[in-house]
């Protein structure tokens, strides 16, 4: 009697799907909400500042808007904690919280079981700062790779290829019905982050009497990102001594988009030939974008024209680059066996 009211419990509990990422992070709940927040943290500088903004505390969109009176954390270097500093330490937990009670009800104090994603080659590093962040929010937790997410949540479970292109890192994960090891697995680094960084070099090099930041290049990109030979130009509003002045960035952006595929198309290449050669033909028609950088115009189409070399090929991007990570780490959740969770 004592396990049915121990099951029937853990059935009331309320899961969540995590996808904790250098740029966004999400969360998905099985009481059907889903909520995303831009991963920054921020605490008012001084009595000033905390009057100013009017909270102790700052997340996301808010925090960036307020960012010159806080100490504004982007704490998820790559998408893992960030080592040294007990203030990431700290944002990292605060989000996690902030996530979770922006799917909680209000009278709803329970704690939660969450599935948390984090990219393909950081489960060592995550475990264990991980357990630490959510300790106090979750009874039981289970870590698994953002690829993987994705994987379970659009069911490709049998060769197939999820290609997730998050703003720190790329992740790669080939599925051959069972769980993926560490060999089905990869990541680089060469991301969104770099697409800005490149971008901004370019932008500085053209224009050096204009005035940008990090920031504004980021929002240009997310607007007008592209692959290959553009629909029509790319014309943005940039000051220049204070005046808004139109730019043609058009080569900058194309030039900085396409930084990241060499890359890209070396660890896939690689990985689908590692893959048992009987089934490399499959893996060619089942590959997967996901992410934000899934969005990039041209990609899907250019990966499956350098694929398509090798034989007939198909590559598609997810419905919903937002969240197709916590909705999978939700669904796994979900069917998770009660063995493969770790108590917290």
């Amino acid at each position: 009697m004592a396990k049915k009211s121990e099951a029937k419990a853990v059935d009331e509990k309320m899961i969540v799907g995590i996808d904790l990422g250098t740029s966004r992070s999400a969360i998905s709940a099985s009481n059907g909400k889903k909520k995303w927040v831009e991963s920054y943290v921020g605490w008012p500088k001084d009595f000033i500042a905390k009057k100013v903004v009017g909270a102790p505390i700052l997340f996301g969109g808010e925090a960036v808007e307020h960012r010159l009176s806080l100490d504004l954390y982007r704490p998820l270097k790559n998408g893992v904690i960030k080592e040294g500093t007990a203030r990431d330490e700290e944002a990292v937990k605060e989000l996690i919280h902030h996530l979770i009670s922006l799917v909680q009800a209000k009278n709803d104090a329970d704690k939660v079981r969450a599935v948390v994603g984090v990219p393909a080659e950081s489960f060592k590093v995550n475990k264990v700062a991980l357990k630490k962040a959510v300790a106090e929010y979750a009874d039981s937790l289970l870590v698994v790779s953002e690829p993987f997410a994705v994987a379970y949540g659009v069911n490709a479970l049998d060769n197939a290829m999820v290609i997730d292109i998050g703003a720190g890192t790329v992740d790669f994960c080939i599925m051959h019905g069972t769980v993926p090891n560490e060999d089905d697995q990869r990541t680089v680094l060469t991301a969104g982050d770099y697409i800005d960084q490149q971008l901004y070099n370019f932008l500085e090099e053209r224009y050096p009497h204009s005035d940008f930041n990090l920031n504004m290049v980021r929002r240009f990109k997310e607007k007008f990102s592209f692959i290959g030979e553009p629909e029509k130009a790319v014309k943005v509003d940039i000051p220049v001594d204070g005046r808004p002045t139109k730019h043609d960035i058009t080569d900058e952006m194309r030039r900085a988009c396409e930084s990241i595929l060499p890359a890209i198309v070396e660890l896939m290449l690689e990985l689908i030939a590692k893959f048992d050669p009987e089934y490399q033909d499959v893996i060619r028609k089942n590959v997967i974008l996901a992410g934000g950088g899934s969005q990039i115009e041209g990609l899907a189409e250019y990966l499956e024209k350098v694929l398509s070399e090798y034989g007939e090929s198909k590559v598609l991007a997810v419905d919903d680059p937002l969240f197709s990570g916590s909705d999978g780490a939700l669904a796994l959740a979900q069917d998770m066996p009660e063995e493969y969770w770790t108590e917290v």
